[in-house]
């Protein structure tokens, strides 16, 4: 027994025991107890001793088990909370302290990694319920939802994955919701105020249709966001489209009223004081669309009281008809008249008069046929536009060919008068229009025969096809060609003749000799002194026919014809003829002297 011991302990333990029993053996010698009676209160003094012992051993394995199975525990725990919060790594505090052979000092060491790890699961848990609350709160208001409170935030039980790798993807699908939270809170205040802002033009209740979609929309504001549901954007959506439906009808019906409306205010000649009360509408129609954003400018109101004025004007324009349509009639003549063409006669002032004073027509039909005729008349205005610009070139030039042809008659065209360096300059570019007459002329057939093709029909102008005018005009500008040519020959017979009767009879008699009341430019002077030019013998070059213009064909000419100069038959006395008249004779065109220069 006493071998049991090996330490200093145990060593003592033994000792004392050994004293003891030496003590109890002399007490039991002192009392007389046999030998046999010793030892068998030795025995079970030794078998009480043993019981004891096997105790104690016992109960130190029993502390030793629970001390593994604490430590097991804790390390399990340990284990899934790191699993849990997705900590998990090689080097372990737990498998470092598996190195340690006192079970207490583990279970010491392990308690506190328990304890911080489940304060961290702890924070980590309100993270992810915080987070999963939002999430849960943007579904429910993007769902139509979003009045309904969840009653508890706790996670779900099957959520055990705790990891930062978990709350970065709830992280990632909160920021995804919130810009999509963000997107439709800014597309319904977008919506709201679109609505708003029709509603106001139309002159519509605003809280009443949006009421009719959601119930909080009318005090909608960027702070509320229930009402960003589907639902909620497709009604906008919907209602949107029906107010700008409306929008549109109405703006039409008003644009079509207000074409009637400024179409009789022209008709009936309606003062200005009339138009001021409609200048809403004329401030409305200057807009496009789009551009609409007036309060109460489209109002079922504004388009009553526009059809208002369109009945009363339409009332009144009834007794006024027959002065419309005489006025509808001077506006087609003064356009025909414009471009040269021929009015329809149907329609003219004395057989219109008549028809309604009759009643056998109606008089808004004759109207109607009138301004059909002025659609027509305008149509034809413009596709005539070029040709008529091309004749009103071609008629200037022929102008300048005529003050031309006036211009070189004058005998004083070299005096040094007033404005006589202008006249000089405008002869000098009358020159050179006239030269392109010729071009201007086959270039205007040429347009007008093209104008003819495409339309299928004649170029009249006044009741005259402008073709046969141009060849006409051709024509005649040869025979003057061949008369001015005749006439050049003309005067150089008269030069031979004039230098055979000098050489014949002597020269031409001194000016002093002459006459005194003749004078070397023409001038005859009388007793009072005063000069007063004398008749000018017609030169054999101004006796040629006119040329044919559409100024002639026009009326403005009293006829289609000029009337054609004749050939002057006076009988000429060369001899009397002064070498200075002589010298005035020149033809219209080419035989004029080189103007000086001013």
């Amino acid at each position: 027994m006493l071998a049991l011991g090996s330490t200093c302990s145990s060593v003592r333990t033994s000792n004392n025991c050994n004293a003891l029993v030496k003590e109890l053996q002399q007490i039991w010698a002192e009392i007389g107890e046999t030998e046999a009676d010793k030892d068998r209160m030795l025995l079970e003094l030794e078998r009480e001793c043993l019981e004891i012992y096997r105790r104690k051993v016992e109960d130190a394995a029993n502390e030793k088990a629970c001390l593994h199975q604490s430590i097991a525990a804790k390390e399990a725990e340990v284990a899934m909370l790191m699993a849990a919060l997705g900590e998990i790594y090689m080097n372990s505090p737990v498998q470092s302290e598996k190195k340690s052979k006192s079970l207490k000092l583990r279970l010491a060491s392990v308690t506190p990694i328990v304890e911080d790890l489940k304060l961290k699961k702890d924070e980590r848990t309100k993270q992810f319920a915080d987070i999963k609350a939002q999430i849960e709160k943007i579904t429910n208001e993007i769902s139509g939802y979003g009045h309904l409170v969840c009653a508890s935030t706790s996670l779900d039980l099957e959520e055990q994955d705790l990891s930062l790798r978990k709350f970065t993807e709830y992280q990632s699908r909160l920021r995804v919701l919130q810009k999509d939270k963000s997107e439709r809170l800014q597309k319904v205040m977008d919506y709201v105020n679109e609505v708003h802002t029709l509603s106001s033009v139309l002159g519509l209740d605003f809280g009443k249709t949006v009421s009719d979609i959601h119930p909080s929309l009318p005090e909608s504001s960027l702070e509320q966001v229930t009402n960003i549901s589907d639902s909620t954007l497709e009604g906008l959506d919907q209602a949107i489209l029906r107010l700008k439906t409306e929008r549109e009808f109405r703006y039409q019906k008003l644009k079509d009223v207000a074409g009637s409306l400024f179409e009789l205010w022209k008709l009936m000649d309606t003062k200005h004081e009339e138009k001021v009360h409609f200048l809403k509408i004329t401030s409305i129609l200057n807009l496009s669309e789009s551009e609409i954003v007036q309060a109460g400018a489209l109002t079922v109101e504004i388009v009553e009281q526009a059809l208002a004025e369109v009945e009363r004007l339409n009332k009144l324009k009834a007794s006024r008809l027959k002065e419309l349509v005489l006025k509808k009639r001077l506006e087609l003549e003064d356009i025909c008249r414009k471009v040269h063409i021929q009015p329809d006669g149907s329609t003219a002032a004395d057989k219109t008069n008549a028809l309604i004073d009759s009643g056998l027509v109606d008089p808004s039909e004759i109207l109607t046929n009138i301004e059909t005729q002025i659609c027509k008349a305008k149509d034809e205005a413009l596709t005539r536009m070029e040709i008529m610009e091309k004749i009103e070139r071609w008629l200037s030039a022929c102008d300048e060919e005529n003050w031309l042809e006036d211009y070189i008659r004058d005998e004083n065209r070299y005096s040094a008068g007033r404005g006589a360096h202008l006249n000089l300059k405008r002869a000098e570019r009358a020159r050179i229009m006239i030269s392109k007459i010729p071009a201007m002329v086959e270039n205007l057939v040429r347009h007008t025969l093209a104008w003819e093709d495409e339309m299928h029909k004649q170029f009249l102008y006044d009741g005259v096809r402008l073709v046969s005018i141009l060849e006409d005009y051709k024509l005649t500008r040869i025979q003057k060609e061949e008369e001015k040519k005749r006439a050049r020959d003309h005067k150089k017979l008269q030069n031979i003749l004039l230098t055979e009767k000098e050489a014949m009879y002597g020269s031409k008699p001194s000016p002093r000799r002459s006459n005194s009341f003749r004078t070397t430019n023409g001038y005859q002077s009388y007793g009072n002194g005063s000069v007063t030019p004398s008749p000018r013998r017609n030169s054999v070059g101004c006796a040629t026919p006119d040329v044919h213009t559409p100024r002639s064909y026009s009326g403005r000419q009293k006829g289609y014809f000029k009337e054609m100069r004749r050939l002057s038959t006076a009988p000429l006395n060369f001899v009397a003829i002064p070498k200075e008249d002589t010298m005035s004779f020149s033809s219209v065109y080419g035989s004029e002297p080189e103007s000086p220069q001013s």
